[in-house]
């Protein structure tokens, strides 16, 4: 199963922080209009990924819900009608959140860095350091990111978007 090493913070300024990924050098990847849809489950997390013009995915994911780096074992496979997949999942679990957003995602190194605008929750930077060469080298690059965002310990959220009642995200 992959997994990475993530983190979510709050941010005041994607602006400064999209300058700040332009001077790592980091690669803008692109801007991405996304809605997922959080379905209910016993363990771990479900969501329908649904990316404007891009099509759809289903993520199934668990990872601790503590603040800090966090590692984060998932399961991704495309969905061919995401409308459908929605009414599907639905029904048979029932949704437990719908979240919108705007990501805009850069790749550095072997992170892709989130600059995300959270329809009601607000803005905030994601990074998903995936572990390919060892969790020294992923640890050791998620505080690189963190010293160069300026990522202080009260931005740094727990959670998920999809826990918009969670008092940890906003």
């Amino acid at each position: 199963m992959p997994r990475n090493l993530e983190l979510k913070a709050a941010t005041s300024s994607l602006t400064r922080a999209a300058a700040t990924a332009r001077s790592l050098p980091a690669r803008r990847a692109g801007v991405f209009f996304q809605t997922d849809t959080y379905f209910n489950v016993a363990a771990g997390r479900l969501k329908l990924r649904v990316v404007r013009g891009s099509g759809a995915e289903l993520i199934g994911y668990r990872r601790p819900d503590r603040r800090g780096p966090r590692i984060s074992n998932y399961r991704r496979t495309p969905v061919a009608n995401g409308s459908e997949m929605r009414k599907i999942l639905g029904r048979a679990l029932g949704i437990r959140s719908t979240v919108q957003k705007r990501r805009v995602v850069f790749l550095y190194k072997n992170a892709r860095i989130h600059l995300d605008n959270v329809r009601g929750l607000g803005t905030f930077i994601e990074f998903e350091v995936l572990v390919r060469r060892g969790m020294p080298q992923a640890k050791a690059l998620m505080k690189h990111l963190k010293s160069m965002f300026q990522i202080h310990p009260t931005d740094v959220r727990s959670g998920s978007y999809g826990d918009r009642n969670t008092r940890n995200i906003a």
